[in-house]
């Protein structure tokens, strides 16, 4: 068995990111043979990868792969625990990846990417410590596609029938910034525009009372027409220009917009309430067994 020197115990430490006695202990275990090293800390860490991935991911990343001929876009979301990981660059360099290797698949959905890139995954998790997560993929294509990504935590895809790239890109800015739910005001399902009219009626209870039935149908009738513009891309301001609407700025460049894609990290994940006592508290009571 080989003398194991503090040397390639640095050496193991800076080629796997594990701590300096589990570099220790791997070398020990592998007579000193680091290549063997790294292939059994691999193995291990697939179990550990398997352990981290009930914990919630919900941090992470957003990245958008456009294609030179402006008609095809792939756009990725990546999770990690923490914002800090997001920020890394053996993270960044799994998130790059992943969106090349979507995007020169011509993958549609992330099933087939997570399965593809699960070692690659595995390994990264063993290396940080944290649950790494491929959450969501998407590809679009159409007539003029621009794409606008704000820091790496949201990415806006916008498809346009007419228009260019400049305005399509303008456009996801905006989307980025206003987070409409909707393209066009008829979008809005039903339920949602019966919701809002009856949140409506009872915030305004008193004004209405005792007012005659069409004046009261016109009010209804302007608060849902003001809603519908909110959420609605086409009805909103433009953020560049609020005195023109998204719609009408769409409009004049002979431009129709047919949609959008919009993914901001961690959006509908449900995060955990961390309570430090509690979990203070039981490491206390295991260290007494």
């Amino acid at each position: 068995m080989s003398q194991i020197t503090a040397a390639m115990v640095k050496e193991l430490r800076e080629r796997t990111g594990q701590g300096m006695m589990d570099c220790k202990k791997a070398l020990e275990a592998a007579g000193g043979d680091i290549e063997k090293a790294i292939d059994d800390m691999r193995a291990a860490g697939a179990i550990k990868a398997a352990k981290k991935a009930g914990n919630i991911a919900a941090e992470g990343s957003v990245g958008i792969k456009l294609a030179e001929d402006g008609k095809t876009a792939t756009i990725i979301e990546v999770n990690s625990q923490t914002d800090f990981l997001a920020l890394q660059d053996d993270f960044k360099n799994f998130v790059a990846e992943s969106l090349d290797i979507a995007a020169a698949k011509g993958y549609t959905d992330a099933a087939p990417l997570i399965e593809e890139r699960e070692g690659a995954r595995e390994q990264l998790v063993a290396k940080t410590g944290e649950n790494v997560n491929i959450r969501r993929l998407a590809r679009i294509e159409g007539d003029v596609l621009g794409a606008y990504q704000h820091g790496n935590r949201i990415g806006v895809v916008v498809t346009l029938e007419g228009g260019d790239t400049e305005l399509a890109r303008d456009i996801a800015m905006h989307v980025a910034a206003s987070n409409p739910q909707v393209v066009n005001p008829e979008d809005v399902a039903e339920d949602v525009v019966a919701k809002e009219k009856e949140i409506f009626m009872q915030l305004n209870e008193d004004k209405i009372k005792g007012k005659p039935e069409n004046i009261v149908e016109n009010m209804i009738k302007g608060r849902i027409n003001k809603f519908l513009s909110e959420v609605s891309l086409v009805g909103q301001a433009f953020v560049k220009d609020p005195d023109v609407t998204v719609g009408k700025l769409a409009e004049k460049a002979g431009a129709k917009i047919v949609g959008f894609t919009r993914y901001e990290v961690g959006e509908g994940i449900e995060r955990a309430e961390e309570d430090f006592a509690a979990e203070v508290a039981a490491q206390v009571a295991a260290s007494r067994k």
